[in-house]
């Protein structure tokens, strides 16, 4: 399980990596960009980064492996069907409550 310091430092961590991907080209960019393989790169980046930081951890963050991969596989399903962050995230927070509770039961 994560330590409360190393869950304050991912936070830390994800806020600079998004705030540095935002900054970053207003700074050092004084003209509109142009290129579109540019402009997509850096839209999609933070979603990249926070995606490699994240998903490591969902693995950690409940007493079993098993009911971590059933919570990301919902997961992964609400969100490719369309449902919005808080469906997914309380769906989701359900489905591995229970799994951890019928683990627990046998």
């Amino acid at each position: 399980m994560m330590s409360e310091q190393n869950f304050i430092y991912a936070i830390f961590a994800m806020c600079g990596v998004m705030l540095a991907v935002k900054v970053i080209p207003i700074l050092f960019c004084k003209e509109k960009i142009k290129n579109t393989f540019i402009k997509s790169f850096l839209e999609y980046i933070p979603f990249a980064v926070l995606t490699s930081m994240t998903i490591p951890e969902i693995f950690h963050s409940t007493s079993s492996v098993i009911s971590a991969t059933i919570g990301f596989v919902v997961a992964i399903v609400l969100a490719y069907v369309g449902q919005s962050l808080v469906i997914v995230a309380l769906s989701t927070t359900l489905v591995v409550f229970i799994a951890e509770q019928i683990m627990h039961m046998m």
